[in-house]
């Protein structure tokens, strides 16, 4: 037993012993591989590092070859602009030296001018006091005299000049008017109505009209003082008169009076309270009828204020005519105008209708309807272009927008169409004297006549104190003073006329 446990541990010896002896071996051989591979590495990186050394030496050789070439490029480039620069210099030296050549002749010739001048003169000094000598006038006289020779025939030219430019901007002109107007006018028509300022109020029988006086007449003086109006009972039959300037109060009491006389209680409490009732119904119907004529012709959006005058301009006329019809078809006629002009068509119609929106309350504010309306239309902020065209419509501002002549234009062609405002007797006859009185105010008018139902003045002159630039003055001044002194519908042409005649008799 001993023997076989020695011999186990004698082999066990020998087996660690072999196994240290064959783990050297492999170990050494692992090393000299790396070893012989360490070394390949080392030479390849000592034959990649001769290469990269031999590739930098070409490269610094190449760039040092493209240095020395841009250097030499350079020099080239240089030594040409040093050259060309050298032959500038000698130019500008030769070009001064031309100069100062040059500036020396003219000096000797400015000096020989300037004696020349001196010559000249005394020679024209001399001619000076030889033609005061031989003509007796001064040279002031002389130059006074021929500026007036001067102006009166520049005067004379440009009175040919001006009427030439006329004939031919009124033949230009004239064409294109026709047909805007017309095109208007054929567009746009409006009846009118006529002026009064007496309204009839039926009654069922004679008997109503005891009963409207009342007890001592206390009806009627309740009436009136209620409305403002004057009442007339006479002895037109089945009829009552209410007489007023004031078309709204006129109205109100008709529509009092007649609704007294459908109800039968006429008596001064009575009165009182249908007068009021009549005032607020109007007041609702005038805001309707402005509602409706703002509708009609395409302005919306107006304050309630510009609403309810606009509708006091249905019981306002003007020369027989309804002056809010006047001024729908003003806003018509200014719409279609501002169309065919280019111009804007809905600042035209706001200033058409409103043109006349000072007469609905010029009896209670001092200054022309144009002002009154205006400053109505500033205090409701609207653009500044309507509040010229109301306020310019009668031309008392000047204007600042197309708009503002197109409304008057509107304006005239509305009052001047035939059939749209009538006149009375007495006005129409007043109307030719006083054309008649303005004509003749001016010196140098022998006989003046008014024609075309005032439409026309014809001024007959004395040639020997009025020549043909002067009647074109007078005419001008004429106009002006017409526009100021006088109202009038559409308007009015002044001729004047100059004539000579030379008279002789054979014998």
């Amino acid at each position: 037993m001993e023997t076989a446990l020695l011999a186990a541990v004698l082999a066990a010896i020998i087996g660690v012993a072999v196994g240290f002896v064959a783990r050297g071996i492999v170990a050494a051989q692992s090393v000299k591989a790396a070893q012989e591979k360490a070394a390949r590495i080392v030479a390849e990186a000592r034959t990649q590092q001769k290469e990269l050394i031999l590739q930098a030496k070409d490269e610094q050789v190449r760039l040092q070859r493209e240095m020395e070439e841009e250097g030499r490029t350079r020099r080239a480039d240089i030594s040409g602009l040093e050259r060309r620069v050298l032959q500038r210099d000698e130019q500008l030296d030769q070009r001064a030296d031309m100069l100062e050549e040059r500036s020396k002749k003219l000096l000797v010739r400015e000096q020989e001018l300037d004696s020349q001048r001196e010559e000249l003169a005394q020679s024209r000094q001399q001619q000076v006091t030889a033609l005061e000598a031989v003509s007796q006038m001064t040279q002031e006289q002389a130059k006074a005299q021929l500026l007036e020779a001067v102006r009166e025939e520049a005067e004379h030219d440009a009175v040919k000049v001006a009427r030439a430019i006329e004939r031919k901007a009124k033949e230009e002109a004239e064409d294109r008017a026709r047909d805007v107007v017309v095109t208007a006018i054929q567009r746009v028509m409006v009846d009118h109505t006529a002026e009064m300022t007496v309204s009839v109020v039926p009654i069922p029988s004679d008997e109503m009209k005891g009963r409207i006086i009342g007890r001592e007449g206390r009806n009627i003086r309740a009436l009136e003082q209620a409305t403002g109006i004057d009442l007339i009972i006479d002895d037109t039959p089945e009829s009552v008169l209410i007489s007023g300037f004031d078309p709204v109060r006129r109205e109100i009491a008709r529509m009092a009076l007649t609704k007294l006389i459908q109800d039968g209680r006429i008596h001064p409490s009575r009165i009182e309270e249908v007068v009021a009732k009549a005032r607020a119904e109007l007041d609702i119907s005038m805001r309707q009828a402005g509602e409706a004529a703002a509708y009609e012709v395409g302005v919306p959006g107006l304050p309630p204020e510009l609403i309810k005058l606009l509708g006091r301009l249905k019981y306002r006329t003007s020369y027989g005519q309804s002056v809010l019809k006047h001024v729908m078809e003003t806003a018509r006629l200014s719409a279609i105008i501002a169309a065919e002009v280019g111009a804007d068509v809905q600042i035209a119609k706001i200033g058409g209708l409103l043109h006349d929106i000072g007469k609905a309350v010029d009896h209670e504010m001092e200054g022309p309807h144009a002002a009154i309306g205006a400053t109505i239309a500033q205090r409701h902020n609207l653009p500044a272009k309507v509040i010229n065209a109301i306020a310019a419509h009668h031309q008392e501002v000047e204007y600042t927008c197309v708009e503002a002549p197109i409304v008057q234009i509107a304006d005239a062609i509305s009052a001047s169409r035939p059939g749209a405002r009538g006149e009375s007797m007495d006005a129409y006859v007043k109307r030719l004297e006083d054309l008649q009185g303005i004509a003749n105010s001016f010196p140098g008018v022998e006989k003046s006549f008014a024609v075309q139902a005032g439409r026309e003045v014809r001024i007959l002159v004395r040639p020997e104190e009025i020549d043909d630039l002067a009647s074109m003055h007078l005419a001008r001044d004429i106009v002006r003073k017409i526009e100021e002194s006088l109202t009038y519908p559409g308007q009015i042409k002044v001729t004047v006329i100059r004539e000579t005649r030379a008279v002789e008799y054979a014998k």
